[in-house]
């Protein structure tokens, strides 16, 4: 970020204690920590929690998962239930947080998912070319290689579920 938000003033870098060089306004007397986006994106299963649903979007001939940026004002949790509904036309029954990971491309946070949907028959918006029911080996077989969804997905099967997760060293919790 090269200039203020909110007035257009070239940003200078100062000094914050324990966060380093801060981009800051000498107009409006303020810092402007960096800003990004922020996607969820789902692991959605059926009740019994032995099939996976995949999509295929946007021309793309690959399953992945299903995903959508939070809106303003709207929590993470909002988002996956409505996206889900919108999406897929399902109702999520339940849903619990995996793992976030920021991806530099598009300076987005992406926050993960897994939910749980009251029916396995899903009637799919004009977002979605296609989806598919896997089961759990089928959906490692058969998503995208090389991507954010397929890290997601096999952290998941893996046993890296829920809020479990090993930070490096050099990220420990106090």
């Amino acid at each position: 970020m090269k200039y203020c938000i909110e007035c257009g003033t070239e940003l200078e870098e100062r000094e914050v204690k324990r966060e380093g060089m801060v981009p800051y306004c000498p107009t409006c007397q303020t810092f402007r920590f960096p800003n990004f986006n922020v996607n969820c994106s789902m692991i959605v299963m059926n009740e019994e929690r032995d099939h996976i649903a995949l999509i295929r979007q946007y021309g793309g001939d690959e399953y992945i998962l299903v995903a959508g940026y939070v809106c303003k004002g709207e929590d993470a949790e909002d988002t996956v239930v409505r996206e889900v509904g919108e999406e897929l036309g399902a109702r999520v029954t339940s849903l619990k947080f995996n793992r976030t990971h920021y991806f530099p491309p598009s300076n987005t946070l992406m926050v993960n998912f897994t939910v749980t949907v009251g029916s396995e028959d899903l009637h799919p918006n004009e977002e979605i070319d296609s989806y598919r029911w896997f089961t759990l080996d089928e959906a490692r077989a058969n998503i995208k290689k090389g991507g954010l969804a397929q890290i997601f997905l096999n952290g998941y099967l893996d046993g890296l579920k829920e809020t479990e997760y090993e930070f490096p060293d050099e990220m420990k919790l106090v």
